[in-house]
């Protein structure tokens, strides 16, 4: 049996992955292709009264990990422990916008079917490409599984990828995880970026990820979308939009912006209750999410009180203030703009 204590071991784990995953692909079967990956991997060894995810993933992001915890939702036996370990660093650095996701999440309050969640960085080569995860419980190993999904949406949600995973001794697969351990760095230590190099998400956004002053320049270069913040009649809806939780036994904050059918079927936003990622104009990220019957709401899934907040800070109002016609005009704004910088990320200007 193998054991991972040096670099050829670590090399000989990293074969026996891209070896399963280059022999099984281009034979892979419609029973597998088909398979809920998601299933398999994140909700079925739920079952074995587990406590602990550990995940080395080549590439990762905050969105897949904010829409993990969310479908947690009355799935656990006992609150897990996530150790999320992303290996490319040193290959290609972390952009902006993703750091800043893992450390928002790292920084929120947890829903209760969390005990603790950390991120790690590998920061020295040679880059991790391996996607291993492992199932523990009182920090004995108990199911692992290795192959080629990373922790990103489209792995694991929607079927837009053909992925392949096969299940490996947890025991080795722990040892591997320990290995690396040693040349990784927690996403929120105080010098992290001595270690990693953060980089612009896109080509208009600085290093403090807000756009550049030349915004207006480059802006037709790429997609928007307008979303008015009104109902019909033109006053903000009474127990509905930005004014959702002013219904008895709800929180006054909780509020969504209304997306017109015509923009969800339209290819703009992700639709299938995938996570996104909104960088706004004053340099705050939100994570959100499309749903409700039809498509027709933009929240925020951790919390639907976020998204009041944020606004409510905008307008100058109190926590749980209904918002009128009058706070919005005050402002010198009614609607809200998008624009799609890529699959995952968007910009939202609530600017005047």
């Amino acid at each position: 049996m193998c054991r991972y204590g040096d670099a050829s071991n670590l090399r000989a784990f990293r074969n026996i992955t891209l070896a399963l995953i280059e022999e099984y692909s281009p034979n892979i079967d419609k029973k597998t292709e088909d398979e809920d990956i998601a299933l398999r991997l994140l909700f079925e060894p739920l079952s074995d009264d587990v406590d602990e995810l550990y995940i080395v993933s080549a590439y990762a992001t905050p969105t897949m990990l904010s829409w993990y915890m969310k479908n947690l939702d009355k799935r656990t036996h006992c609150p897990i422990k996530i150790s999320l370990m992303v290996g490319m660093i040193p290959y290609d650095g972390v952009s902006v916008s993703v750091h800043e996701g893992f450390i928002q999440l790292l920084h929120d309050s947890k829903p209760p079917e969390i005990s603790k969640l950390e991120c790690s960085y590998i920061y020295d080569n040679p880059a991790v490409h391996s996607n291993v995860y492992i199932w523990a419980k009182d920090g004995i190993p108990i199911s692992a599984f290795m192959g080629s999904a990373n922790f990103v949406q489209g792995s694991f949600v929607g079927h837009h990828r053909q992925e392949v995973i096969s299940e490996c001794d947890p025991a080795e697969a722990m040892r591997y995880y320990e290995e690396l351990t040693g040349r990784s760095i927690y996403a929120n230590h105080a010098e992290v970026e001595e270690y990693v190099l953060i980089h612009p998400t896109h080509p208009v956004l600085d290093r403090e990820n807000a756009l550049r002053e030349d915004i207006g320049q480059t802006e037709h270069l790429y997609k928007s979308v307008k979303l008015s913040l009104l109902a019909r009649n033109g006053e903000p809806g009474r127990r509905s939009g930005l004014n959702w939780g002013q219904r008895p036994n709800r929180n006054p904050n909780e509020a969504y912006i209304h997306l017109p059918r015509r923009i969800a079927k339209s290819g703009f936003f992700p639709l299938e209750e995938r996570h996104f990622t909104a960088i706004t104009d004053d340099r705050h990220q939100l994570i959100l999410r499309i749903e409700q019957q039809n498509d027709k709401a933009i929240t925020t899934p951790a919390r639907n009180s976020d998204l009041g907040e944020y606004f409510r800070n905008r307008l100058g109002l109190a926590n749980g203030e209904y918002v009128s016609r009058d706070a919005l005009d005050h402002y010198g704004r009614t609607d809200v703009t998008f624009i799609k910088l890529d699959e995952e990320t968007y910009y939202m200007d609530f600017s005047v």
